[in-house]
């Protein structure tokens, strides 16, 4: 049985005050809930320490939304793997749909983030995923199996248990369209069946596969309930307490 895996993505969200009160509401409200998920968090950059902090005698664990594959050199506003590690951050997500199509980061260049942050014994959140024109276009698993392939592909078998992996529709983040059931199980599904051929099927079956499209308290328990989904990473709603309690406790045996 894998544990599932609920990450709070606070994006550009929060200043030091907000961030650490968020913080602490998220772990008083878990204090009282039984464990049905592993947690985590994911302020900006400029709270990590203080949400570290604020974390520190809690069960949740410190994300970064982002890092850079370099260990320093004339990288103007980036982030380096060992200065997210020296901070306590246990996850880092990589390739997130906005990094990819805002930022305009190439699968090239995501690929080259995995293996820094392994060597810092943080673990990545790999991000896959489409854009509507590509799912018009029927590429979808075409995509997403590029885009895996991209950083997974010379990896050895050993190092993918390291690894989450996060599809996020990009098409439906922010839009106000959401991924059916049938849809999310179909590229999950793809997704798994990548794994198991390429690391073989124990390791393959043990990956968690995170689902990122836009999950509110009002979808969570369908999605929760999806096979291979095996956790969230959660946007907007992670802003507020009470809703990302709710979300995770979607993976409560009771919801289910």
């Amino acid at each position: 049985m894998i544990t599932p895996l609920v990450v709070g993505n606070w994006k550009m969200n929060g200043g030091q005050a907000a961030s650490i009160q968020l913080a602490r509401q998220i772990v008083r409200l878990l204090k009282n809930q039984p464990m049905c998920a592993e947690v985590a968090l994911a302020p900006p950059f400029t709270a990590l320490a203080s949400v570290g902090q604020a974390l520190r005698q809690s069960a949740i664990k410190l994300a970064a939304q982002n890092s850079h594959w370099a260990e320093s050199g004339a990288f103007t506003g980036e982030v380096s793997a060992p200065m997210l590690g020296e901070i306590g951050c246990h996850y880092v997500i990589l390739g997130h749909s906005e990094r990819r199509h805002v930022f305009h980061e190439s699968d090239a260049m995501i690929a080259r983030k995995v293996a820094p942050v392994l060597a810092q014994s943080m673990r990545p959140i790999y991000c896959v995923g489409e854009t509507l024109s590509e799912r018009r276009r029927k590429k979808t698993l075409n995509i997403v199996t590029a885009q895996l392939d991209a950083a997974l592909k010379g990896l050895a078998k050993g190092v993918i248990d390291k690894i989450e992996i996060a599809y996020e529709p990009v098409w439906a983040i922010g839009t106000g369209q959401n991924a059916t059931p049938e849809q999310v199980d179909q590229v999950h599904s793809s997704i798994r069946a990548y794994l198991k051929n390429s690391f073989g099927d124990s390791k393959g079956k043990a990956v968690r596969i995170l689902y990122g499209g836009s999950v509110k308290p009002e979808n969570a328990s369908i999605l929760a309930a999806i096979d291979e989904v095996n956790g969230f990473l959660v946007g907007g709603a992670s802003l507020n307490a009470e809703s990302f309690i709710s979300i995770v406790q979607a993976f409560a045996p009771a919801a289910k």
